[in-house]
This record gives structure tokens, C-alpha cells and sequence, in this order.
């Protein structure tokens, strides 16, 4: 498995996860509809916070954050620092 963790901060990253609580069904529709999708969570932090998502393979990550560019360009107003891009393939996972 593969999984791709992405830390947002700076301006807009607080609306973003106000957005992702507010609009739970149409982020899952999203990023559910993945190939190979396994998990997802969005977890606050501060000011802004992590996004993690479990895919069978890296292709499948990879798609999910093109989705989650493509949404947080259109949803959030603020135009804030790009994602931190953490990712790599599961050591453990239960």
C-alpha cells in the first residue's frame, strides 16, 4: 500500500478544513472514487492541518492529490501556500 500525507498551512489552510468538515459527502464522493482507494482522514492542527490518504498503489495517490488541487483550487477563496508532500509506501498499517 501506498499513502500520501499532505500538511496545508498559511493563509487559507484554516478554511480548507473548515470546507472539508462542512462538505464531508462531496469530499468523499471525491476522493473515495479513487482507484484503488483504501483511507482517508483530514486532521486540524492549529491554524491549518494533514490531509492522509491509503491507496493500493502509488498511481492511486497520485490521483488523489491531483483531485484534492483541483478542489481546493475551486472551493477555497484564499489562494494559500501549496500542500507539503509527504508520501511513500505503508511500513505498517491497521
Amino acid at each position: 500500500m501506498y499513502a500520501v500525507v499532505r500538511t496545508y498551512s498559511g493563509q487559507g489552510a484554516s478554511e480548507l478544513f473548515d470546507l472539508l468538515g462542512q462538505r464531508e459527502e462531496d469530499v468523499k464522493a471525491l476522493i473515495s472514487g479513487v482507484p484503488g482507494f483504501i483511507n482517508y482522514a483530514a486532521v486540524r492542527g492549529g491554524d491549518g492541518g494533514v490531509t492522509v490518504t491509503v491507496c493500493e498503489d502509488k498511481a492511486g495517490t497520485d490521483e488523489s492529490s491531483k483531485r484534492a488541487a483541483e478542489w481546493v483550487k475551486e472551493n477555497v477563496s484564499a489562494s494559500g501556500n501549496p500542500p507539503v508532500i509527504t508520501e511513500g509506501n505503508t511500513v505498517l498499517q491497521f
